[in-house]
Parts: C-alpha cells; sequence; structure tokens
C-alpha cells in the first residue's frame, strides 16, 4: 500500500531442512556410538580394578621418584641398582612420615577427647539456654534414642567393621603391588615407548608413543608441581598451627600436604580440620585465627606459589577443575576426587593431539611480487 512492497516471508528450504536432518541424525549416531565405547572401556576398567588402581598409583609415585632415578642413572649408576636405592630412599621416607604421624596422634589423642568432651558440655549448656531452651529430660531421651538404634543396628555394624578390615587388607596389597610397580617402571620406563613402537602397526606406532610421552610429561609436572605446592602450604599452616599452641600440628601439616593433590575442594577439608580441632582445643578466637592463616595462605599459593612453580600449567580452566573435581567425587568418592584432575589433563593432551592431526596447514599469505 502506498508503493511500499512488503516483503515475501521466507520458507524452509525441503532439499536444506533434509539435509540438516541427515547430518544431525549421523552426527548423534557417531556420538552415541563413541559415548557407548566410552562407556564399555569404563566397564573393563572397573572389572580390572584391583589391578588399574596400583597401575596408576605406580605411575604416580613414579613420576615422583623418577628424577633422582634420572640423575643417578646419568651418573653412571645401572638402572636396577638405581632403581633400587630410590625404591629403598622412599619406603624409609614414608616410613618416617607415617611413625612422625602416629606419634604425635598416640601421645595427645587424650587431649583431644578431652577437648571433644568439653566441646560437647558447652554445646549442651548452650543448647539449654535461650532461644533453644532444650532441657536435660529431652536430650537424655535422645541419647536412649541413639543408643537403642545403635543396638538395633548392631549387626550391621559388625558388617561395617568387617568392610573396613577388608579395605585395610586390600590397601596394603594395592600398596605393595604400586611399590613393585614403581621399582620396574623406574628400571625399565625408559625402554616402554620403544618397545610400544614396534608393537603397534602403522600410524599408531607414531600416534601412541607420542601422546603416552606428551601424557607423561603432563602427569609428571602436575604430581610433582602439586607437591611443592602442597609442601610449602603444610610448612606455613603448621607454622602458623604451631605459634598457636593447636594440638596434632604434624598430621594437620601432613594432611594439608596430601590434599594439596585435590585441588580448591581439597584445600576446603584440610582447612575445615584443621578449624575444628583448633575450636576444640584452644576455643574461639584461636579457631578464627587459624582460619585467617589458611585463607591466607591458600591466597599466597592461588597468587603467587602456584604461577611461580607451575608456569606452564595444564591449559585447564580453574572452573573446568572444579567440575572435574566435582563430577569425580561423585562417581568415585575419594579416588575420582584424586584422579579427577590428572584424568581431566591427559584428556585435554589427547584433544590436543587429534586437533593437531585433524587441522589444516596454516597457509602463508602470498606476497605480491
Amino acid at each position: 500500500m502506498n508503493g511500499v512492497r512488503c516483503p515475501m516471508p521466507a520458507t524452509f528450504s525441503s532439499a536444506r531442512t533434509r539435509a540438516a536432518l541427515r547430518s544431525s541424525a549421523r552426527i548423534s549416531v557417531d556420538v552415541l556410538l563413541v559415548l557407548g565405547m566410552t562407556a564399555v572401556a569404563l566397564w573393563f576398567l572397573g572389572q580390572m580394578w584391583s589391578i588399574v588402581w596400583p597401575l596408576i598409583i605406580g605411575l604416580l609415585l613414579t613420576t615422583l621418584t623418577w628424577p633422582l632415578t634420572r640423575f643417578l642413572r646419568g651418573h653412571g649408576w645401572p638402572p636396577a641398582v638405581a632403581a633400587s636405592a630410590v625404591t629403598v630412599l622412599f619406603l624409609l621416607v614414608a616410613t618416617g612420615v607415617v611413625a612422625l604421624i602416629a606419634v604425635p596422634v598416640a601421645s595427645q589423642s587424650g587431649e583431644l577427647v578431652d577437648g571433644v568432651t568439653q566441646g560437647m558440655h558447652k554445646v549442651r549448656e548452650w543448647a539449654a539456654g535461650p532461644p533453644l531452651n532444650i532441657d536435660d529430660a529431652q536430650i537424655a531421651q535422645a541419647t536412649d534414642s541413639a543408643a537403642a538404634r545403635l543396638q538395633k543396628s548392631a549387626s550391621s555394624m559388625v558388617t561395617t567393621v568387617v568392610t573396613g578390615v577388608n579395605a585395610v587388607v586390600g590397601g596394603l596389597v594395592t600398596a605393595v603391588l604400586a611399590l613393585f610397580l614403581m621399582f620396574f617402571f623406574l628400571k625399565d620406563g625408559p625402554r616402554f615407548l620403544p618397545w610400544l613402537a614396534r608393537q603397534l602397526p602403522g600410524r599408531l606406532a607414531t600416534d601412541v608413543p607420542t601422546v603416552a610421552a606428551r601424557a607423561w610429561d603432563t602427569l609428571g609436572a602436575f604430581v610433582r608441581s602439586q607437591a611443592l605446592v602442597g609442601l610449602l602450604d603444610a610448612v606455613f599452616i603448621g607454622l602458623g598451627l604451631l605459634i598457636l599452641g593447636v594440638p596434632l600440628v604434624l598430621p594437620l601439616a601432613v594432611l594439608t600436604f596430601v590434599s594439596a593433590f585435590v585441588p580448591i575442594v581439597g584445600a576446603l577439608f584440610a582447612g575445615f580440620v584443621a578449624v575444628l580441632i583448633a575450636m576444640v582445643a584452644n576455643g574461639p578466637m584461636d579457631a578464627l585465627i587459624t582460619l585467617a592463616i589458611i585463607v591466607v595462605v591458600q591466597q599466597l599459593e592461588g597468587n603467587v606459589f602456584q604461577p611461580m612453580i607451575q608456569s606452564r600449567g595444564l591449559g585447564l580452566h580453574a572452573a573446568v577443575i572444579l567440575l572435574a573435581v566435582t563430577l569425580g567425587a561423585s562417581l568415585a568418592g575419594v579416588v575420582g576426587s584424586l584422579l579427577a584432575v590428572p584424568v581431566a589433563a591427559l584428556i585435554a593432551v589427547i584433544w590436543n593431539y587429534l586437533r593437531e592431526q585433524l587441522s589444516d596447514p596454516l597457509q602463508e599469505p602470498e606476497h605480491a611480487g
């Protein structure tokens, strides 16, 4: 109207729509096949977990002890002798650490129990006052009810104890297997990739050893950098707890060191335990000071220690690390949270290699003559 032409409404192209649907269906089938194969591979790993878990621990221990072994081999030590010396040294260090933890815990356990008892009395006095106003009769009734439930669940408690004993025995077997595997990895590790290349056909003889070498470098960088960062955290937090007179300083420092291998979540857990023990043993003021010390040290770790020690990093965003730890913990508990970040880093290594192989080479622009 008035000389203005209305635009014609756009119509769908049936050919393009069919092509898009066919492409979407084909991509969906490919994704389902990949997910199915991944599920089958994870199922097989679960069935073989009794040997996979010692293998993983052996590899992690090897990444920590390989620099010393490489140094000894570079100075003329035979591979078997260097691997034996490093393995014995690792055993001595591990035994010393366990002894340093067990002795303070045993000597200060009475003080800690008394502190917990006093804390329970304080909580009971607080509950008896406003605004809760819970009297002793209600507390006694709740205690009797809890005791009755414990008596009814005696059989399940026995089962839990048996399960715990089995877990301890399984842990010892895993530790022994991991130690032997670490020795063989230290002794024969450099010969593995050439052997693997000879066993694989065609292009796999190049691709698989290359990815394995990159994955080993990434895993070693992660474990060693996390160990150094955890050591710094343990030293600074341990010094703060020692100055405050918090009991069990050495076990708490070791817990801080171990928890450094679980980014973000581990620091929160170790900090919570330290603050809780400070609260029970020394009172709320020292607990607040402990919390402040932990926050300051964690900020130094995130903004100073980590960038300096882990200069190249893992190539993973902090949000990806947090999601990986959360997913690993939900799928496999503590083991999943421990392995989440290394697995995510290894997946990133594989993805980067695939992207390199599938990308077109960059063409240099032609210069006008």
